[in-house]
């Protein structure tokens, strides 16, 4: 079977990977634009951080891909961060936000330590006065979103798959299509249109100068007086994020964005007023009603895999696996 994955982001060419490694005919189709999500990530695989009353089915989705994350590093050759989360609160009612969400994953099971700002600083010496109190969360891992793409990519083509400019095919019985195209899916289905929306996000990029502390050795993730701000560790700096805003395909870095972004950085990790300002970007999350993701056929002939939201680069293996039993179940009817 002939397989037309429209998409080359983390889902996209994960796809095209387990697929064309399965035997099956691929073809990758992208526009490589430089506001896709997965260029634009900070590349945290963090379920429970992420989790929040009334998405329990996300949160569950999150850990069955989690824990695929392993191998799946492992078959790339990308290296994974162990560090863990920590989870940090400026002000009182940052802590309670905190409070909630330690309350919610004890009463799922789920392992998230309560920690004052002491007992954090012994952790991460580096954060800042301000941070009063936060959560551990050990069994989180974070990825270099950038070395993924070019492993998959290598992955694909190792595999047998073929790369080709983005064109959407009209439906053809001889082949399966694949919409992966993330924010900008929805302009290739009827059905997709009301179902999945661009939701815009910044990120900036910072570099360790000589002389400055070293990065973080834990995922930060901050709330500062109800704004959320993640720092994640890379080996020469920070990736840090990130906005979110309905605008549309706006791709525009605004300064407003870049100003929160530092300020409530610095407010918790001091250092990085020393850390060079290396890149600001603007990248398009794939929204969809419920927060989850679409991964079903469309009909006969077409399949969605989209609606990531911000939680793409971590569902990308369980996404894979289950386009691949879907394909399958196909080519055996």
């Amino acid at each position: 079977m002939q397989v037309a994955v429209v998409g080359g982001g983390v889902v996209g060419l994960s796809i095209a990977w387990l697929a064309a490694r399965d035997g099956f005919a691929v073809t990758v189709s992208d526009d490589s634009s430089p506001h896709g999500g997965s260029w634009v990530a900070g590349g945290m695989l963090a379920p429970v951080t992420e989790a929040w009353p009334g998405e329990e089915a996300l949160l569950d989705l999150g850990v069955r891909s989690l824990d695929l994350w392993p191998r799946f590093a492992r078959d790339l050759d990308v290296e994974l961060h162990t560090g863990g989360t920590l989870a940090v609160a400026v002000d009182r009612a940052d802590a309670q936000v905190l409070d909630q969400l330690a309350a919610h994953l004890h009463g799922l099971g789920r392992t998230a330590d309560r920690l004052t700002g002491r007992e954090l600083r012994r952790r991460e010496p580096g954060l800042g006065p301000s941070v009063r109190s936060g959560l551990s969360v050990p069994g989180d891992l974070a990825v270099d979103n950038r070395s993924l793409l070019t492993a998959l990519r290598r992955a694909c083509v190792r595999a047998g798959a073929v790369f080709e400019e983005r064109r959407v095919r009209a439906p053809d019985p001889s082949v399966v299509t694949v919409i992966a195209a993330g924010a900008w899916s929805g302009e290739l289905h009827d059905e997709l249109k009301a179902l999945v929306r661009p939701v815009k996000g910044e990120i900036l990029r910072l570099t360790a100068r000589p002389g400055a502390l070293p990065p973080p050795r834990h995922v930060v993730r901050a709330h500062v007086e109800g704004r959320q701000v993640y720092l994640v560790p890379r080996h020469d700096g920070l990736v840090l994020g990130a906005t979110q805003y309905e605008a549309g395909f706006d791709p525009a870095v605004t300064v407003g964005g870049v100003r929160d972004l530092l300020r409530d950085a610095e407010t918790v990790l001091p250092g990085v007023a020393e850390y060079a300002l290396t890149e600001s970007a603007a990248g398009f999350r794939a929204g969809s009603p419920d927060n989850l993701p679409i991964i079903r056929w469309l009909e006969p002939g077409v399949l969605a895999a989209t609606g990531h939201h911000r939680n793409g680069v971590l569902l990308a293996p369980v996404t894979a696996h289950r386009v691949l039993d879907l394909l399958r179940t196909r080519e055996d009817t």
